[in-house]
């Protein structure tokens, strides 16, 4: 996405490297201030940057305003992120990890979503409610359809993602990413 920021955004072409050298897709501007992976590198941008967006409107209830809450709202981003994101799904969709990789990503599968299936056992969301935590999960579990990990081993997981897919805005975005997927895939056969 941001090799398309000149084109989308004109009058940032010659500042495009100054506001994101690494070019990576996550950066945020807002009142002047940027976050993106060259400040804070790689690991755990994807949760700083869902709490910065959802501070900006504490009225969406998206995370907590503090406390232990809070607390527990980073422990979730941190598990998202660290044993399922980068540990799990990273490798099994990289086109260059090879087989032992994959093999490797799939074998560590298992206790991070155990733990989850133990969490979600009887629960709705993460947390007391929906929260940014949720849908970064949503996310990540929404990867499993690339991949070899098959959710029926956890219904609980199964369960909490397919109702997280019925929330009108959940399926309002998935389908506009899903139609932006298939234009891009029929530009690129046409290329």
């Amino acid at each position: 996405w941001c090799d398309q920021l000149p084109a989308v955004f004109p009058e940032w072409s010659d500042d495009l490297e100054l506001l994101n050298r690494s070019r990576r897709v996550v950066t945020a501007m807002m009142s002047g201030m940027i976050l993106n992976r060259d400040i804070w590198n790689d690991a755990g941008m994807e949760q700083t940057l869902l709490q910065f967006l959802a501070d900006t409107r504490p009225e969406s209830g998206l995370v907590p305003a503090g406390g232990m809450a809070r607390y527990r709202l980073q422990q979730w981003l941190n598990f998202i992120a660290t044993e399922l994101h980068k540990a799990v799904f990273i490798p099994l969709l990289d086109p260059k990890a090879g087989d032992d990789a994959r093999a490797y990503a799939r074998a560590k599968a298992k206790r991070p979503l155990d733990r989850l299936q133990a969490h979600l056992a009887g629960r709705d969301f993460l947390l007391d409610g929906f929260t940014v935590a949720d849908a970064y999960l949503l996310v990540v579990l929404n990867w499993t359809r690339a991949t070899a990990i098959d959710l029926a081993a956890w219904p609980a997981i199964a369960s909490y993602y397919q109702a997280l897919l019925q929330r009108p805005a959940v399926a309002r975005a998935v389908a506009e990413e899903f139609a932006l997927y298939k234009e891009e895939q029929a530009r690129r056969k046409a290329a």
